[in-house]
């Protein structure tokens, strides 16, 4: 699903806001969810996981043009971990 389908299932389901507030809720959200790991910490979602970062050290990478050794510089990098009630979604046989 993408952005836009999102929105529209949205507006599908409540017909009682208009399109440009549904899209506000949304962006709200997302935005709220960014700042709260750019600040280091975590978001959790019962029933659908919990958003938080993960750190990658410093390491040593290749061009994969040249071959040439580049430093790559250590970074944190957002991780996603499904709850319990996800998870058995997703594996239900």
């Amino acid at each position: 699903m993408i952005r836009s389908e999102l929105l529209q299932a949205l507006a599908k389901e409540n017909p009682e806001l208009r399109a440009e507030d549904v899209e506000l809720a949304v962006d709200t959200f997302f935005e709220q969810i960014a700042e709260r790991l750019a600040d280091g910490g975590r978001v959790e979602l019962r029933g659908f996981g919990a958003f938080s970062t993960r750190e990658r050290e410093a390491r040593k990478g290749r061009n994969p043009r040249t071959g040439e050794a580049v430093s790559v510089p250590d970074k944190r990098v957002p991780y996603f971990k499904p709850g319990k009630e996800m998870r058995a979604r997703l594996n239900v046989t």
